[in-house]
């Protein structure tokens, strides 16, 4: 054979690819698993388009954990609905059943090992982050559960609206089964395929060939996350002063109401126009509550920047066993030149053994050669299949990106107007207070 270069194995991942159709996850074996939820799970077909699914309410319980402590927590009711049977009329009540915070985030975990390619959709914040100094940041409050509540709602409809992640029979039994539904994840396995933070971190480091795509989108996600980050600090303080600017309204609502009580011809106008200001003033909290809805949105994308990093931990890990592979090939095959040529091209302690003891007989050296024959075929064939692979990811992760993208762009271009409305309607209804305190004074 020829000699062998780096140049002889190709290290795939710079290469762009046709967008292609997503397979299915079809190697789950789940017990329970009938004719019609695999008819609910049609090809080509979203789940969401076949199911109407909610969160409909929270409530909060008493029990012993793990350790046998008593806690309280929170569960979540799951409500789920052919959709046939709401076209057709039909008014079947809704299956349903209840599940915790941890199982949502067991769900998650699930979904990120089995499909590393996709940009799963983040759970709602389990403990409240980034809130003004008013609002309560206890993950037991009322007003937060149910800010959580419309989060996993989301979480679920996002998965069920993905054309691959909603074909996964996991999911479809965490909307259905009630039971022994742990016990079904826990068989998969998941949890043994799971990549160590520490052997990704390894090989960030030590990837020579990194994808430039895949390295921009990582230093995307960092800025996404840092500009949202920001973006949710600004809002907190505007959220402070906005409170603290309606407060002072209903200062002068008192003020103007206790004037009143001393005047005869200016009574009824100073009244009125307090009125107005308390009634301004009561506002704010209603104003506030929508504000957190939007910055639950940013949240949301601030949390989709660590599933976009995940994507491309992903890659960099395939990619360095690619690369690994690669080089031990070109090692392989260096080792076999070495044995049939009898020299060597590189200082190493057999070429040291060889000159201080004496060189193998022919017999020795025909049977190592005969080793490193086989060792560089298996080689060859995990270069292979390892090239197969990083394309396969590469082609299927980006589709996925794409699709993430345009999602992005479309949920915050709304978000951002709506909440630009908001903030119109809020001054002109600032603005309406005071016109309507100016007529008030012009009948005094």
């Amino acid at each position: 054979m020829a000699d062998s270069t780096s140049e002889d194995v190709a290290v795939v991942g710079n290469t762009d690819f046709a967008a292609a159709d997503l397979h299915n996850n079809t190697n789950n074996t789940v017990t329970g698993y009938s004719s019609f939820s695999k008819t609910m799970m049609e090809e080509g077909v979203p789940l969401l388009k076949k199911m109407e699914i909610s969160v409909s309410e929270a409530e909060k319980r008493t029990g012993k954990n793990a350790v046998n402590m008593q806690e309280v927590y929170t569960v979540y009711l799951i409500e789920t609905r052919p959709v046939d049977a709401i076209t057709e009329g039909q008014s079947t009540a809704p299956d349903s059943l209840w599940r915790r915070y941890s199982e949502f985030e067991l769900l998650r975990n699930y979904l990120l090992v089995t499909f590393p390619y996709i940009v799963v959709p983040p759970l709602p914040e389990k403990r409240a982050e980034f809130v003004w100094h008013k609002l309560s940041a206890d993950n037991m409050d009322p007003d937060f559960v149910e800010r959580r509540r419309i989060g996993l709602e989301n979480f679920l409809l996002r998965v069920a609206s993905h054309s691959v992640l909603s074909k996964d029979k996991i999911f479809y039994l965490f909307l259905t089964q009630d039971d022994g539904w742990k016990d079904v994840v826990y068989d998969t396995g998941f949890q043994a395929k799971a990549d160590s933070r520490l052997k990704a971190l390894n090989a960030t480091f030590r990837v020579k060939n990194p994808d430039k795509r895949y390295t921009e989108l990582k230093h995307y996600s960092d800025e996404l996350q840092s500009v949202i980050s920001q973006l949710l600090r600004v809002r907190a303080k505007v959220a402070d002063r906005l409170y603290g600017v309606y407060k002072v309204h209903g200062n002068y609502g008192r003020v103007f109401s206790e004037w009143s009580a001393i005047e005869r011809e200016m009574g009824d106008g100073l009244q009125s126009a307090g009125h107005h200001m308390d009634a301004y003033a009561a506002s704010v909290d209603d104003i506030l509550e929508e504000e957190e809805h939007y910055a639950d949105q940013l949240k949301e994308y601030l949390y989709y920047s660590e599933s976009l990093r995940a994507v491309c931990r992903k890659h960099e890990l395939i990619q360095y066993e690619l690369e690994m592979a690669a080089q031990d090939l070109i090692s392989k095959k260096q080792q076999r030149e070495e044995l049939a040529t009898g020299t060597v091209r590189t200082f190493s302690l057999k070429g040291m053994t060889s000159k201080l003891f004496g060189q193998e007989t022919p017999e020795q050296r025909e049977a190592k050669l005969k080793v490193l024959e086989e060792q560089i075929v298996e080689g060859e064939e995990l270069v292979k299949t390892s090239n197969a692979e990083c394309d396969e990811y590469v082609r299927n992760a980006w589709i996925d990106i794409d699709r993430f993208k345009e999602q992005k762009n479309q949920d915050l271009k709304e978000a951002l107007i709506s909440y630009a409305v908001m903030q119109i309607s809020m001054c002109k209804k600032g603005i309406q207070v005071w016109t309507n305190a100016k007529e008030c004074f012009s009948k005094m």
